[in-house]
């Protein structure tokens, strides 16, 4: 069981930067696959990024390459997701979500999410 607390989320002027955290608990951290998802209202959770347990592999939607970085600190139980020059279409809840395997990260069928932290980019 792995419980995840994500935070950081806020108002910024397009262009801006935000760094968003997710705070896992549990002692098996290291053997879960991390992700980041966002939903805007009306439309559907979408994929933004996933990195593997160890760190070593990250992956990323075409919408976000280039603008946002995840990493993870597998000694503080943490995943982040760096985001540079946000635009208003970044607008949406952010959610982490853990699973042992990549694979479920990557097709939105993760089995633990968080509750989400609210990132508005105005224009």
């Amino acid at each position: 069981q792995v419980q995840l607390v994500e935070s950081g989320g806020g108002l910024v002027q397009a262009g801006g930067s935000l760094r968003l955290s997710c705070a896992a608990s549990g002692r098996t951290f290291r053997s879960y696959a991390m992700g980041w998802f966002r939903q805007a209202p009306g439309k559907e959770r979408e994929f933004v990024a996933a990195i593997t347990g160890s760190g070593g592999s990250a992956y990323y939607a075409d919408s976000v390459k280039g603008r946002f970085t995840i990493s993870r600190d597998n000694a503080k139980n943490a995943v982040y997701l760096q985001m540079n020059n946000l635009k208003p279409e970044d607008t949406a809840v952010y959610h982490c979500a853990a699973d042992h395997v990549l694979r479920k990260i990557r097709t939105s069928t993760a089995d633990y999410w968080g509750q989400g932290t609210q990132v508005t980019v105005s224009s």
